[in-house]
């Protein structure tokens, strides 16, 4: 089991602790398509999920494949996350 998983914040988290909530589902999502693509190194690239009022921000350690990419927009975009599109990358 890998304990190291990516921290997890966002803007305004106590007054809207949902959004860390949305963060946790988003971030399931997204690894587990990362595994069923045999992506095995996924969750070790992944350094921080930041909600910044509605723009999911994901902050890697090393640079993420466009199919990396691709899972957070997925995971999202869908109804487990924020419905849109708008994800930015950083490494």
């Amino acid at each position: 089991m890998f304990l190291d998983h990516p921290t997890i914040t966002a803007t305004n988290s106590f007054t809207e602790p949902d959004r860390i909530e949305r963060l946790n589902r988003v971030y399931g999502y997204a690894a587990a398509l990362a595994d069923a693509a045999g992506r095995q190194n996924f969750i070790e690239k992944c350094s921080q999920l930041h909600d910044h009022k509605g723009t999911l921000i994901v902050f890697w350690h090393e640079a993420p494949s466009e199919e990396e990419k691709r899972f957070f927009a997925l995971a999202w975009a869908s109804k487990v996350g924020d419905g849109t599109d708008n994800v930015e990358h950083e490494i």
